[in-house]
């Protein structure tokens, strides 16, 4: 592997890292909106920054903003809904998986029409 590739995998992995951070903070927002603990409130302003930080990172070299938002947001979007499902008893019908689908299949679509 030449170093544009090793570059490339590192620039993705900073995405796949800021999506990640979406759901901690939004986990962190609800938490400090049942408890209003400082401690949760302080934890939403950290990763609020961190996220967009890591997002930041990955657009430093190859990888296109559009792209690495898009994929950003999709790893959010997905992973907050599994949360919320899993420990806040939010629904997952037929509809909000049929959307969530749609984001993913977009946000595929998006990248193999760019070439991304």
């Amino acid at each position: 592997m030449g170093f544009q590739e090793c570059v490339m995998e590192i620039e993705v992995l900073w995405v796949v890292a800021a999506g990640l951070m979406e759901p901690i903070w939004m986990v962190s927002l609800k938490k400090y909106n049942d408890s209003k603990n400082l401690l949760w409130g302080a934890v939403v302003l950290a990763f609020m920054f961190i996220g967009p930080a890591c997002l930041s990172m990955a657009t430093e070299g190859a990888v296109q903003v559009s792209i690495a938002y898009s994929i950003w947001v999709s790893i959010g979007t997905v992973m907050t809904t599994l949360i919320g499902w899993l420990f806040y008893k939010d629904p997952l019908d037929k509809w909000t998986i049929l959307f969530v689908s749609m984001i993913l299949v977009g946000v595929v679509g998006f990248n193999l029409y760019t070439g991304a």
